[in-house]
């Protein structure tokens, strides 16, 4: 052959190879194992992403829920000392005048209205916290004093001077309470 062939031989084949001179095939591979590698990182990303605007959707799911649930709370601590004014009254009614006729029908509009209260806390969800007898919870109960006791056990509550109440199962307002301590 002719110098002149083999050089055109050897331009073509040099013509064919990519400017790196790697041959076409092996930066096809990287081309690919590159793209696959990002749509590795993409997929990752979108992951990530959604999973965020799960928690994102499940923290506004609960502060909504919470937000019905508590909507009353302030409400309902204006409507606590109402509640103790209407027990107040109730008690402090003697008993000769609950029975005479002229005083009578004020009683029982008190008693009555008393009740429809409670049955109104009840379908909102308040409830009292009972404490006489139970042993003191400084999570629902204010010790107002420790009284000596020789027949409680000391920690138990004794007296109630104001009732407690939960909203759902928050404290809406402690019960302001008497406690028991061992007798000196």
């Amino acid at each position: 052959m002719s110098e002149d062939k083999l050089n055109i031989e050897n331009t073509e084949i040099v013509d064919e190879l990519p400017e790196n001179g790697v041959p076409a095939g092996d930066a096809g591979a990287e081309r690919i194992a590159a793209l696959e590698a990002e749509l590795a990182t993409a997929k990752q990303d979108i992951l990530y992403a959604h999973a965020d605007t799960q928690n994102v959707r499940r923290r506004l799911e609960k502060e909504l829920a919470d937000a019905r649930a508590y909507a009353a709370t302030s409400f309902a601590r204006d409507m606590l000392s109402i509640a103790d004014n209407l027990s107040r009254a109730l008690a402090a009614i003697p008993a000769d005048l609950r029975e005479d006729d002229k005083f009578k029908g004020l009683v029982v509009g008190l008693e009555a209205t008393g009740r429809e209260l409670d049955s109104v806390f009840g379908r909102n969800g308040i409830q009292k916290i009972e404490s006489v007898g139970q042993p003191l919870d400084p999570n629902k109960h204010q010790a107002m004093m420790e009284v000596p006791s020789a027949d409680a056990e000391p920690g138990t509550i004794l007296v109630e001077m104001q009732a407690g109440y939960m909203i759902k199962d928050r404290l809406l307002r402690p019960a302001m309470v008497s406690v028991a301590k061992a007798p000196e």
